[in-house]
């Protein structure tokens, strides 16, 4: 009697590059310190075997709601931005601007997706998946689904918003999740932002990981 084998599936990976752009790397508008040094781990993870390479890329329209500019106010006080709390940053990330543009050691030839974000200017977007009310969809699990992802990896800037908001968002989707620690940065503008994100994540079911320990 023949022996039968029953095929292991293996789960179609994507890697997800957070707003590796610009204004957040050193010198940016909303520059993340040390944010450059993250670099050798992202070429490391561009080298692996995923599916699929995307991007997120913040991609405000000028006089953003986001942006302290937009309300006569100084960046880091918080307004109530159409029924949301809304952080005020600097302006940042302008659609057509050189600092909207990617940025950093890295190779975006490498992209099979970007996902513009934060285009509404009544309301911002954290999240790669959604903006930050929940009321409209940036098309990256649209765009995931299509392709039989089933485990994705983020990595890039920055580790307390963008990073862990598009975490937690992966997870309610239902996606596994993998961060890349050393893949990601923190703004940090409360001291220890970045490991508490991590653990943030951890608990809400995300895998944390280091460059040199993804195979693929």
């Amino acid at each position: 009697m023949p022996t039968s084998f029953t095929k292991k599936h293996k789960k179609k990976t994507a890697l997800i590059l957070v707003d590796l752009q610009n204004d957040f790397l050193p010198g940016g508008a909303l520059g993340v310190k040390d944010g450059n040094k993250i670099m050798p781990a992202i070429r490391a993870l561009e080298e692996k075997n995923f599916d699929r390479i995307v991007a997120s890329k913040d991609w405000h329209p000028r006089h953003h709601g986001s942006f302290a500019s937009a309300h006569g106010k100084k960046v880091g006080e918080v307004v109530d931005l159409y029924g949301l709390p809304q952080i005020l940053w600097p302006d940042h990330c302008v659609q057509e601007s050189q600092g909207a543009d990617f940025g950093g050691d890295w190779n975006p030839g490498k992209l099979d997706k970007i996902i513009p974000k934060g285009t509404n200017p009544k309301i911002d977007s954290y999240s790669a998946f959604f903006d930050n009310g929940h009321t409209q969809s940036t098309g990256l699990e649209e765009y995931l689904r299509k392709e039989g992802i089933e485990t994705i990896y983020l990595a890039g800037l920055t580790t307390e918003y963008c990073v862990k908001f598009s975490a937690l968002d992966a997870l309610k989707l239902g996606f596994e999740v993998y961060i890349v620690e050393d893949a990601c940065k923190a703004v940090n503008l409360k001291r220890g932002e970045h490991e508490r994100a991590i653990q943030e994540m951890h608990a809400a079911g995300a895998h944390i990981t280091r460059a040199a320990d993804v195979s693929l």
